[in-house]
């Protein structure tokens, strides 16, 4: 394996470590809080999916796809049901807020921990869709740029 591939690996090893640890510090207050949380896998998925094709976005020529036009053109396809998904969870976390919903989970807390912690699960699963819909809207149009400079220009 040449050196290129091992650092690119290294880096992809470490990209996944960081994502790791801001899954734990977004959820570890929720849980910390809270006994249950309905869309624990929702917003682990919209961390995952904003963080990695953020990531493959902007440094794409630093990662092991970079050369390998066949995985690019199956994940641009695969960014379609991605948004179609991500657009129906952040559909049912809507209508779960708009139902008030949230009191079953919060109602053995105090008043001001209820807002705290309903303001945090809020924006923080908000933040996280929106830009991981965001990516996954973009990814696409990055991966199609990527193979056509590899096929016409040699470079990502």
């Amino acid at each position: 394996m040449n050196q290129n591939k091992q650092l690119s690996l290294r880096l992809e090893l470490i990209w996944w470590v960081v994502t790791f640890i801001i899954i734990i510090g977004a959820i570890f207050p929720i849980y910390q809080v809270l006994d249950e949380y309905p869309f624990l896998v929702a917003n682990i998925i919209f961390i995952v999916v904003f963080i990695t094709l953020a990531r493959y976005i902007f440094l794409l020529k630093h990662t092991f796809i970079a050369k390998k036009q066949r995985l690019k053109i199956v994940l641009l396809f695969l960014c379609i049901p991605l948004a179609f998904y991500l657009i129906d969870q952040i559909n049912h976390f809507r209508a779960f807020l708009d139902e008030d919903q949230f009191e079953v989970y919060v109602k053995n807390l105090s008043l001001s921990q209820r807002s705290t912690i309903t303001k945090y699960i809020t924006a923080e699963y908000l933040f996280f869709s929106v830009g991981a819909l965001i990516s996954t809207i973009i990814f696409p149009f990055r991966m199609l740029k990527s193979v056509w400079r590899v096929r016409n220009r040699g470079t990502v």
